[in-house]
């Protein structure tokens, strides 16, 4: 076992440590304390797996389907450290842990992240910063629609009523998580405009780097809209959250498929 796989599978016990922990606590009516605090750790070992194998390529290590998932999964840990701190909304952790977790496991699994990686001889800038934003930008993304998942079992309990649950004392206000999933759309499509401007500099581009390119402009396109339409014309929160979900799993089929 390589020290890339330790690391790859410590930082998913640590992150489905956070998620279990944080849950339980919740189901007790207890405030979850550790669950930044295990995300922290299980950020830390995400980093060395990505050095490692950042080392190994030679560039940026996004090459395979296991280094895409690991660095999502950094992207979106990375996002909810900021974002669940400044709004605190740890209980963002519970929610979006098993989802890191289960990437991490998925890229731990044999053949999914090649052994033997070729060095890269040469590296060309513009296309190393368009994917590694790209895929930032999705950790960003990812996390919004957590947060609007979060929103909809918040709102469903209150028009259920459903009042004296552990979950719903302790989930932040709906205007909290709004906000956190307001910014975070906000972060997301940001770091993709960067993306995409990359993109557009990449002096060589294979029909399936265009395919990818153009891509990445119609979500940049779309969240830009949503975006728009919430700040100037305005959407109820129910909509926005919806719209965010559904937004980012279109979003994901797109890129599944090319």
């Amino acid at each position: 076992m390589t020290n890339s796989t330790i690391y790859l599978i410590l930082a998913a016990v640590l992150a489905g440590l956070a998620g279990y922990l944080g849950m339980r606590a919740v189901q007790h009516g207890h405030r979850s304390r550790w669950t930044v605090a295990w995300m922290l750790f299980s950020f830390v070992a995400q980093c060395a797996v990505l050095g490692i194998r950042g080392e190994l390529r030679g560039q940026c290590p996004l090459g395979d389907f296991g280094e895409i998932l690991v660095f999502l999964a950094w992207s979106m840990t990375l996002f909810y450290l900021i974002i669940g701190s400044t709004y605190r909304i740890s209980l963002l952790g519970v929610f979006s842990a098993p989802v890191v977790s289960m990437m991490l496991l998925v890229a731990a699994i044999p053949g999914v992240m090649e052994s033997h990686p070729e060095h890269a001889m040469e590296v060309e800038p513009w296309h190393e910063t368009h994917a590694a934003l790209s895929v930032l930008s999705y950790g960003a993304l990812g996390l919004a629609a957590i947060a609007g998942v979060m929103f909809m079992v918040l709102n469903k309990k209150l028009k259920h009523r459903d009042m004296k649950s552990g979950l719903f004392l302790k989930l932040p206000p709906l205007s909290t998580i709004t906000a956190s999933m307001v910014r975070l759309t906000g972060v997301g499509t940001l770091v993709l405009s960067g993306g995409v401007v990359c993109g557009l500099l990449m002096p060589d581009k294979s029909a399936g780097g265009w395919a990818h390119l153009w891509a990445a402009v119609v979500v940049w396109v779309s969240y830009t809209l949503l975006l728009t339409i919430w700040q100037v014309r305005g959407m109820t929160p129910v909509r926005m959250a919806m719209s965010v979900v559904s937004l980012f799993i279109a979003s994901l089929v797109v890129f599944a498929v090319l």
